[in-house]
């Protein structure tokens, strides 16, 4: 027998939609004061002065508002802009992508996507403002990947090392910080499924034919290859699930 749907009383239905529209309300405080990263917000007693509510209830949104990564609770010392965190985004993400591997893997092949689209889509830039030491940068990380491929490693931390190095130029923390997350969220998505044999060699290969395109500084090549690259990806995730 098919069970009943769940519903949502109007009382509770109420009372998220004024604990949503408190959590908003704490964060345009420390937008109006102008607070920064590591500023102390007011304590638990002068938000529900300011604000109207109960301290019980200011206290349920803070808990969320840390766990969103928007403040950080020192206890004994008090609450504080919190400085960029991405863990709560890499979990969500991770177990999206997870679930939806169950049925058609949609999610897990959007994030793909998504990355695919940053990283093609921006190599152009970041060569505009390539140096000879960015470039020497990623030589060296693709030397330390071919080092760990010859001795039988994995090459988890050259792969992610020299994504970050080829995005380095752009200065832009933002679009590494994003990388990362997709980075952790793929790397957990594909051990919970169980890794299959890796072509250590194929893998150097391809990075290598990155580089060269970035060192020849053509942007169409290197888009061309970095779209390749993530072709390859999203057909190992395939393959993995669909064992």
């Amino acid at each position: 027998m098919t069970p009943a749907p769940t519903t949502v009383s109007p009382a509770r239905f109420s009372a998220q939609i004024r604990s949503q529209a408190l959590q908003t309300r704490i964060m345009e405080l420390i937008l109006e004061r102008g607070l920064d990263v590591g500023d102390a917000l007011p304590t638990e007693s002068e938000l529900s002065a300011e604000l109207g509510v109960g301290r019980n209830t200011i206290r349920e949104s803070l808990k969320v508002l840390q766990a969103l990564g928007v403040i950080e609770i020192r206890h004994g010392f008090g609450m504080f802009v919190a400085p960029n965190n991405f863990s709560a985004l890499v979990s969500g993400l991770t177990f999206r992508g997870r679930l939806s591997l169950g049925h058609r893997g949609e999610e897990a092949m959007e994030l793909i996507d998504v990355r695919q689209a940053l990283e093609s889509g921006l190599i152009g830039s970041a060569i505009d403002l390539l140096t000879d030491e960015h470039l020497a940068a990623l030589r060296e990380t693709m030397e330390a990947m071919q080092k760990a491929a010859a001795e039988g490693g994995l090459l988890v931390e050259q792969d992610a090392e020299f994504h970050r190095r080829l995005y380095a130029p752009l200065n832009n923390d933002l679009l590494i910080n994003l990388m990362d997350v997709f980075w952790q969220v793929y790397r957990q998505i594909h051990e919970a499924l169980g890794t299959g044999p890796v072509n250590l060699d194929e893998q150097v290969k391809i990075h290598w034919d990155i580089y060269d395109a970035v060192a020849r500084k053509d942007k169409a090549l290197a888009s061309e290859r970095l779209q390749r690259h993530f072709d390859g990806i999203r057909r190992k995730l395939k393959d993995v699930a669909s064992a």
